[in-house]
């Protein structure tokens, strides 16, 4: 039956139902099975966790759309949506590593309306949104300060398949050789969190998925921060950061796409 929750009420019971069944379930023993890569694996857990954070929205939320990593993509008739990554970071989960959540993201017309990230290995509640400042367990953030990225570190992630296409690589690499020092975590939404929460400086990444993007973005801007999504070189690149450091980083892709242009013709 529905509940009387609020939204941002809904997502944090979401989240953490999610990432306790999947840690109870990890606990219990889990079978791991490869999607496109050796990296990119997938485990019982994440498919019993997007089905029950789908099963509770379908009963709370009959009109918004749904759509999960796992597959999930029912359309919307209310003009609201909600993103689901029931196990974000899973390699680091099915491997031990310690970076790993659940992330749920409401999002309309006008772009991110929430973000819920839990993170149970800290049992670490982040929450956020439109009409809420983000909060760490209840605790509001401070508000994020203006620094260029040479103050930062940098998060983001490099994949082998990045190494050969220029168009993914140059850039990256001219962000990363900007920053301060970078942060390759396993997980967007927590290292998103954690740029929310003034751990991490700023977030680069190319052609991230809606599931990974949008939680995370949402706190992100919720913590007085900027985010920005970007074409270039033929990949779409997510940015997010106090308004400085994005604007940094988004000049330095652009540059480097056309410097990399400029040495193709030479």
């Amino acid at each position: 039956m529905p509940t009387d929750l609020s939204d941002l009420q809904l997502a944090a019971e979401l989240v953490r139902e999610a990432g306790l069944l999947a840690r109870r379930m990890l606990a219990e023993g889990l079978e791991t099975r490869h999607k496109t890569s050796i990296s990119d694996v997938v485990s019982a857990a994440d498919h019993a966790a997007e089905r029950l954070v789908v099963g509770r929205l379908r009963d709370e939320r009959p009109a918004d759309g749904l759509i999960g990593e796992e597959g999930t993509d029912e359309p919307a008739s209310s003009g609201r949506t909600w993103y689901i990554d029931p196990v974000d970071g899973t390699y680091n989960f099915l491997s031990g590593l310690p970076y790993w959540c659940a992330a749920v993201a409401l999002a309309d017309a006008e772009g991110p309306v929430l973000g819920a990230v839990y993170h149970p290995v800290t049992d670490e509640l982040w929450l956020g949104g439109r009409d809420q400042p983000t909060t760490c367990n209840g605790v509001p953030v401070p508000s994020l300060t203006e620094a260029p990225l040479s103050q930062l570190s940098v998060a983001s992630y490099l994949h082998p398949a990045t190494l050969p296409d220029p168009g993914s690589r140059l850039p990256l690499l001219a962000v990363i050789g900007r920053a301060a020092t970078v942060r390759m975590l396993g997980s967007g939404s927590i290292e998103l969190a954690s740029v929310a929460g003034g751990r991490l400086g700023a977030w680069v990444q190319h052609d991230s998925m809606a599931w990974d993007w949008l939680p995370g973005a949402a706190l992100v801007s919720a913590a007085g921060g900027s985010t920005a999504v970007i074409e270039q070189g033929g990949h779409r690149w997510h940015v997010a950061g106090n308004r400085t450091a994005v604007a940094d980083a988004v000049d330095t892709i652009r540059a480097a796409r056309a410097d990399s242009s400029s040495d193709d013709l030479a």
